[in-house]
């Protein structure tokens, strides 16, 4: 529960949330909070095409940066989409869940709404590997402000940064985020102090406060040229997509507090500091963040660059270990093996898998863009694509809440207007870079979409060879007439008819244990479910017991944890966990091409996935010496 929610129960008025607003800084703000580096920069240069910058274009891209800040991050996430939370969570995985797409039938308007929520999800694994890689080398290359001898030193220093960045998640990040809160509160404080040394050179650069001077410069410039400076002012708000995201873990006032009081007046401060600085030298266009410091502080900065940007870094890569377990919970990913780094905080996670193929992304970035300026046409196509997707599912999740559907296509129809003119002019930096995270978010979605489909198939086969529960009770009461000692737990699929490692069981042994729980683990649309609503126990005959465990797509499902919580609770009498055999059917898939279902390769593609997927035993948390597979072949 978050801080916010946390006084809301209370009888007395609460302070504010000093210490989960100081969290948000550290996890939620790192990615913006570090776009100075190299937003400004690049805007300035799109606008001077190749030329010298004059004083129309600095003001003209600062003030389009400053309404940027305003309507996408101020009013559209902080005011508009943090309304839309999943009981507390927040990210697109939340709104597919709220809209109920996971279940959709093929070929309805919510199994289309599922594809494009996916490619959403997917966007977000195209934008963590390329944020840590524009990040750090972004600050290294400071060092070449006073050192130019040094620019062949900067990606090697980043893949060293970066490679330790990535060797430490093993270890978890619960020493390390206790410092994110104030190292980045400390950033925001230098980032104002730069802006205001910035701005006093310069005063007449807060005339850019006016929308006026955007539009203005905008629309006299060629189309290309306007639409290379949105395409470079768009590297100014991505990071903003964190606060839906990382909202179940801070609350929504924490996050819309930490933005308005601390971030947005240090950004905007920074930002026309930079625009100061151009106004009064225009030379300084090649790294204006790092020039507006006095010479002597030139090195420290880098520094405190580097920190914050493995800072930033980081909550990305905690961000794509929190969306792969949810999307593995609601079916859209194989099971992986996920690691709990401390077992007293929610969500400290680490999957090995995703971490060193992301690794393999950022690394490969670097090494083939090389430059800020390179990777900054990497950068934002995806998550401009991914912010008009988030606003559209904000769209139907309002609707479907009753709100008044003229009203909500004014104003989310406003907002997914200038969502779309910022992709447009991503666009344009496709074949500079912006196929990149395409490319990666288009593998990462056609995996989630051939694991569904292939797991539709898979239990549609099983439909097929599954007996109906009758069976099982004409089989329990008239054919097994002698019964086992013990108790055996046989894993379901589904909370409907006899799971097939019991059927292949009954079928080769003509026998049944004195006890038989069926168990089922189901993965709610909820991001959480409460301990007393977990075990749902249902008496089929004296002997056999149907379970059904609910978790939420946020929990981690343990069924022993499970059984346990059960039979703490009176549900399960008389049973002792420590002596059940749990049964499990092991699945081998076998494509046919005369079976229908999905093309050959893809269904040979999903039956790779399968084999390579965390086993059932080891993924559900049961205990390993307790366990018995039961294989099948299944043809799809």
């Amino acid at each position: 529960m978050s801080t916010s929610a946390v006084a809301s129960t209370g009888h007395h008025p609460s302070p504010l949330p000093i210490a989960t607003t100081l969290g948000a800084l550290g996890v939620v703000y790192g990615d913006i909070g570090t776009s100075p580096l190299y937003a400004f920069k690049e805007a300035a240069k799109a606008a001077a095409h190749g030329g010298a910058v004059t004083n129309d274009a600095v003001l003209g891209v600062v003030s389009l940066i400053l309404w940027a800040l305003i309507l996408i991050i101020s009013l559209k996430y902080a005011m508009l989409i943090l309304r839309a939370d999943n009981r507390g969570e927040g990210g697109i995985v939340a709104l597919l869940a709220l809209l109920s797409a996971r279940n959709a039938q093929s070929g309805t308007w919510r199994a289309h709404l599922l594809v494009v929520g996916l490619i959403g999800a997917a966007l977000l694994y195209g934008d963590g590997a390329i944020t840590p890689a524009i990040s750090v080398l972004s600050a290294i290359e400071g060092l070449k402000v006073d050192a130019p001898s040094l620019a062949p030193a900067v990606v090697p220093i980043t893949i060293v940064i970066l490679v330790g960045l990535f060797l430490m998640q093993k270890q978890g990040t619960n020493f390390i985020g206790k410092i994110f809160g104030p190292v980045m509160l400390g950033w925001f404080v230098v980032l104002a102090a730069l802006g205001i040394h910035g701005i006093v050179k310069a005063p007449t650069v807060l005339a850019a406060l006016s929308p006026w001077y955007a539009f203005n410069f905008l629309i006299h410039q060629d189309f290309h040229i306007s639409f290379a400076i949105l395409g470079a002012a768009f590297l100014a708000v991505t990071g903003g997509e964190a606060m839906y995201a990382d909202m179940g873990h801070f609350g929504r006032f924490p996050i819309r507090l930490a933005w308005f009081a601390i971030c947005l007046p240090a950004l905007v401060l920074n930002y026309f500091g930079q625009a100061g600085l151009l106004i009064t030298g225009p030379s300084a266009i090649d790294n204006p963040f790092f020039q507006l410091s006095p010479d002597w502080a030139h090195y420290p900065l880098v520094a405190l660059s580097a920190l914050a940007t493995v800072i930033a870094s980081q909550a990305i890569i905690s961000g794509v270990f929190s969306l792969t377990q949810q999307s593995i919970q609601l079916g859209f990913l194989p099971r992986m093996h996920i690691q709990h780094t401390t077992s007293d905080a929610i969500g400290q996670i680490y999957v090995p898998l995703v971490n060193w193929l992301l690794a393999a992304g950022t690394l490969g970035a670097v090494l083939a863009f090389g430059t800020s300026d390179a990777l900054a046409g990497a950068y934002g196509i995806a998550v401009s694509l991914l912010m008009a997707i988030t606003t559209l599912l904000a769209a139907l999740v309002a609707i479907q809440w009753g709100y008044a559907p003229i009203l909500v296509i004014a104003v989310n129809g406003f907002f997914f207007i200038i969502d779309m003119i910022f992709f447009a002019a991503n666009s344009v930096k496709l074949f500079e870079g912006g196929w990149f995270p395409l490319l990666l978010a288009a593998a990462v979605a056609f995996l989630m979409l051939t694991w569904r489909s292939g797991v539709k198939l898979v239990e549609k086969a099983r439909g097929k060879l599954r007996q109906p529960e009758e069976d099982l009770i004409e089989t329990a009461v008239n054919k097994c007439h002698s019964r086992l000692s013990g108790t055996a737990v046989f894993l379901a699929s589904t909370p409907k008819g006899v799971p097939l490692a019991l059927t292949q069981f009954v079928k080769h042994n003509h026998v049944l244990h004195q006890r038989v729980l069926l168990t089922t683990v189901l993965i709610e649309e909820s991001p959480r479910i409460a301990d007393e609503d977990r075990a749902e126990v249902i008496e089929v005959i004296p002997g056999i017991t149907r379970i059904i465990l609910h978790y939420g797509f946020m929990q981690y499902p343990t069924i022993y944890e499970g059984l346990q919580l059960a039979c703490r609770q009176g549900k399960l009498p008389g049973i002792d966990l420590s002596d059940v055999t749990y049964y499990i059917g092991r699945e081998t898939i076998i494509p046919r091409e005369d079976v229908p279902g999905m093309w050959v390769w893809r269904e040979s593609l999903f039956a790779f996935l399968q084999r390579n997927a965390e086993r059932t035993a080891a993924f559900f948390g049961v205990p390993t010496g307790q366990v018995v597979e039961f294989g099948t072949e299944i043809e799809i």
